[in-house]
């Protein structure tokens, strides 16, 4: 089916881009419509579940400066995206294309502006992404996930729309989730859909900088990468953690609804999902991200009351330890930042995402 019915998404091929995609691709599907997906490669690692009657892969690139001798095939590259990208919208006729940002958005979007269809680029950032940047002069609208989006040029700021960042029905399951009773402390620790590296360096000393007293009544939940498995499995076991360690976890909104107090990065997805769920976090924000979008997300989530920010060259074992330590004690505290969590999130995101997305396709809500 093409046409009056279809609309076409743009996304990076990881979780950051893909989830908030999928989650308003779930909702456009309850009214009615076909959703294609333009993307990546690595689709075939995040996208299993993404609701698309078809998943396009397009060429892309980055055009990051730092190795110039690179440009001009990158450049190329990106034009053959834009090529095959454009050939795709005049075969389906979209109502609209929605990009949800990464270098695979380019193509799409600029086709679609060189070809008069309705488009739209979401940030899921408190800092605008380097590619939206680019895409805000072409896009007719631009849907922001923070009151205050900072790095949006200027020029493009009339076209704003603050619909928060959508988050998919496997997050709604678990929306507003009563926060759990007193008893074994349950923490969970995850760095993203590609887990994070710092943690499994750094939790098991932050446990073993406990005593066997403090580190009693304490469940862990931990992301870990492949390659850190064993050596965190072991340290664990030395230290009669009562844990479960994975790579990932594919039931991921449930663990964060189980859990007392979650230890994680900052991204936009992750934030999201902890507001709808209403979880306090500890937030270390991926210290080498491009503009500190992720220092600028935990900040958004921290000064709400929500949680709290560490950054990563400041932690050490024993101080973190201690911290877990009297945080843990303080059920009030951690009851009071739940709270202040869900006032955070924006459970409706996609509603008011696909509400957007309509009105560029020329078809408003009954």
């Amino acid at each position: 089916m093409t046409g009056k019915d279809t609309i076409v998404l743009a996304a990076g091929g990881t979780g950051c881009h893909l989830f908030p995609a999928q989650a308003l691709a779930e909702e456009l599907n309850r009214r009615g419509y076909v959703i294609h997906l333009m993307t990546d490669e690595r689709v075939r690692d995040y996208g299993k579940s993404f609701p698309a009657q078809q998943t396009h892969v397009v060429p892309s690139a980055t055009l990051s400066l730092g190795k110039p001798w690179l440009l001009p095939g990158r450049l190329f590259r990106l034009f053959g995206g834009y090529r095959q990208a454009r050939a795709i919208l005049q075969s389906l006729q979209p109502r609209a294309v929605v990009g949800f940002g990464g270098y695979p958005s380019f193509p799409p979007i600029l086709a679609a502006a060189n070809l008069k269809i309705p488009s739209c680029v979401h940030d899921q950032n408190a800092v605008m992404g380097r590619a939206n940047r680019v895409l805000a002069r072409y896009a007719d609208a631009i849907a922001s996930s923070f009151p205050n989006l900072q790095g949006l040029p200027s020029a493009a700021a009339h076209k704003v729309t603050v619909t928060g960042n959508p988050v998919r029905d496997l997050v709604l399951q678990s929306r507003s989730a009563a926060y759990p009773a007193s008893g074994r402390f349950r923490l969970l620790v995850f760095g993203g859909s590609q887990g994070a590296q710092f943690f499994g360096d750094f939790m098991p000393r932050v446990f073993a900088a406990m005593t066997a007293g403090e580190r009693a009544g304490i469940q862990v939940t931990q992301q870990v990468r492949p390659e850190n498995m064993e050596a965190v499995k072991a340290a664990y076991g030395q230290l009669n953690l009562d844990c479960e360690l994975q790579p990932f976890f594919m039931d991921m909104p449930s663990r964060i609804a189980a859990s007392h107090l979650v230890i994680c990065r900052s991204g936009a997805s992750t934030i999201a999902e902890l507001g709808v769920i209403g979880r306090p976090a500890v937030m270390v924000p991926l210290p080498h991200a491009l503009d500190n979008d992720q220092l600028r997300n935990a900040e958004s989530f921290a000064s709400a009351g929500a949680g709290w920010v560490h950054p990563q060259a400041s932690l050490e074992p024993q101080g973190f330890a201690a911290f877990l330590t009297r945080l843990r004690s303080q059920e009030g505290v951690l009851r009071k930042a739940a709270a202040a969590a869900l006032g955070h999130g924006k459970p409706d995101a996609a509603q008011r995402l696909a509400d957007l997305t309509e009105q560029l396709a020329g078809k408003t809500r009954e």
